[in-house]
C-alpha cells in the first residue's frame, strides 16, 4: 500500500464505554474528540455507552453500516473488571483484526506504566472498510494510543502504509452505489 501525495480528512466517530462518565466528565473521549479535530479529521458523532455488550455493539454496528463514519475510536471498557465488555462486544464484528494494534500499544505503553500493560486489552479491527481502535479508557491510553499509533494510521501521507487507502475504497463504493441509486 503507497501512501498517498496529500492529506485526506477521515471522517470519525467516538465512543466513550464507562458506567460513570458523562459529557462533562468525560476527559478521555474529549481528548480524541481534540486530537481528530486536531490533525484535520472530522467527528461525525461522539457518544458514551454503559459498558454493555449489547449498548456497545448496537452502536458501533450503526456507525459500521454508516457512511458517515470511516473511523472508529472507543475509550474504556478493555480492562479486566466483570464490567470491561468492549473486546468481547466490538470482537465479534471485525471482519479483520489488526493485532498490531494492541501489540504495538502495549509496547509503548510499557515504557509508560511498565508490567500494568498487561491488563489492557487493546484491540483493533476492520468492519465493512470502517477501521476501529480500542483503547483503555484513561486520559493518557487516549493520548498513547493516538500520538503513537492511531494519527499516523489516519495519516494519508504517512509512509510506507496507512489505513485511509481502505477508507477511500469504502468512499468510492459509498459513491457508486449513490450514483446508482
Amino acid at each position: 500500500m503507497t501512501a498517498a501525495a496529500e492529506f485526506i480528512p477521515v471522517k470519525v466517530a467516538v465512543l466513550t464505554v464507562s458506567d460513570t462518565r458523562t459529557e462533562a466528565t468525560d476527559t478521555s473521549g474529549n481528548l480524541l474528540v481534540e486530537s481528530v479535530t486536531g490533525a484535520g479529521h472530522e467527528v461525525t458523532d461522539k457518544q458514551i455507552s454503559l459498558d454493555d455488550v449489547y449498548q456497545i455493539r448496537a452502536i458501533v454496528s450503526g456507525w459500521i453500516a454508516s457512511p458517515e463514519v470511516e473511523a472508529i475510536l472507543i475509550t474504556g471498557g478493555t480492562g479486566f473488571s466483570g464490567r470491561d465488555t468492549t473486546p468481547e462486544a466490538v470482537a465479534p464484528l471485525f471482519d479483520k483484526q489488526i493485532e498490531g494494534f494492541g501489540e504495538v500499544f502495549r509496547h509503548i505503553s510499557f515504557n509508560e506504566i511498565g508490567t500494568s500493560t498487561v491488563q489492557s486489552r487493546a484491540l483493533g479491527g476492520l468492519a465493512n472498510n470502517t477501521v476501529i481502535f480500542c483503547m483503555p479508557g484513561s486520559t493518557n491510553a487516549c493520548r498513547t494510543a493516538w500520538n503513537g499509533i492511531i494519527q499516523q494510521q489516519l495519516d494519508a501521507t504517512h509512509k510506507p502504509c496507512n489505513f485511509v487507502k481502505l477508507i477511500t475504497e469504502r468512499r468510492l463504493s459509498v459513491d457508486a452505489c449513490e450514483t446508482r441509486g
